[in-house]
């Protein structure tokens, strides 16, 4: 009987690391790390509402302002909210005016096309 117990507690053990194996795996973030740092550069830049250091991040890293007002996300917020939340108010307008005409979108749709960075 206890060759049977410990055989159900090894198997369950297995079957919750696997599990948890699995999860981690899916969850990680499929961004290369020149990519992510890159981004983080860019969620920097913005913060630091100096519009020149911002265009130059980006242009850097061969990105175009739209892309990034559009699709990153820096610490949860995207990248206009996240620079005016910080006070940078030069660089979330420089943000915004990149966007042109305001549009509504649907943010669960298009919730796949985001870059999500966290520092």
């Amino acid at each position: 009987m206890n060759s049977l117990l410990s055989l159900t507690r090894t198997t369950g053990a297995l079957l919750l690391t696997s599990a948890l194996a699995i999860s981690a795996s899916v969850s990680a973030n499929p961004m290369s790390p020149h990519m992510e740092n890159a981004l983080i550069d860019v969620c920097k830049a913005a913060k630091s509402n100096n519009v020149i250091r911002f265009k130059n991040t980006v242009t850097e890293n061969r990105l175009k302002t739209k892309t990034v007002a559009l699709k990153v996300v820096c610490n949860g917020e995207n990248i206009s909210d996240f620079a005016a939340t910080h006070g940078a108010y030069k660089t979330s307008d420089r943000l915004n005016r990149s966007l042109g005409k305001v549009r509504i979108e649907d943010v669960a749709l298009n919730d796949k096309d985001k870059f999500y960075v966290n520092f």
